[in-house]
């Protein structure tokens, strides 16, 4: 592991047993009170796409609003909530999508992107890839070209990204944590 990804991850608390036994939740909350580390994060992630004409960022509910809006800032994109059913107040596209423990559905706003469009999906973990698949094909349903999907963490032995890849999506994280 490099020295940044040694840093960054010193930055994420690890709680043991949470929301259930035998899992270790990966909480970016205290990345994102670190100053530095947060600013280092966005960075990464920005990095590879700095000078490339980005129409939007989307970010998924909710870690990845926070993230998303900034890497939106930095490259000068729109920015895209992407959000579980029933929260947004104008015309939607929906999808559903595998959960660990059964299916949901997210949506966004039918206009918030334009057929075409080049997009990046960010949000701070990729695990199982249930939502992430959700979002990139909601995102193709109204003719987006998803780009890429980043995240902080991946999480490699759930899969998730193997799912996006299989997809044609290149993925980008920052940091691996092994296990669940």
């Amino acid at each position: 592991m490099s020295n940044f990804a040694l840093e960054l991850a010193s930055s994420i608390r690890s709680i043991p047993d949470y929301p259930k036994p035998g899992i270790i939740f990966r909480d970016i909350t205290t990345l994102l009170g670190n100053p530095r580390a947060f600013r280092r994060a966005v960075d990464e992630l920005v990095q590879p796409y700095a000078g490339l004409k980005i129409d939007k960022i989307a970010g998924m509910e909710a870690r990845g609003f926070i993230l998303g809006g900034a890497v939106a800032h930095q490259l000068s994109a729109g920015f895209v909530p992407i959000r579980k059913k029933g929260k947004l107040p104008h015309e939607t596209v929906s999808v559903a999508y595998s959960l660990e423990y059964g299916v949901d559905e997210m949506e966004m706003h039918i206009d918030a992107v334009e057929p075409g469009q080049k997009v990046i999906l960010v949000d701070d973990l990729i695990a199982t890839g249930g939502t992430a698949v959700g979002a990139v094909q909601l995102l193709r349903k109204i003719g987006a070209d998803v780009i890429s999907a980043c995240f902080v963490i991946d999480l490699p032995d759930l899969g998730g990204r193997r799912k996006l890849e299989d997809l044609g999506v290149e993925v980008r994280t920052l940091v691996e944590f092994s296990g669940h």
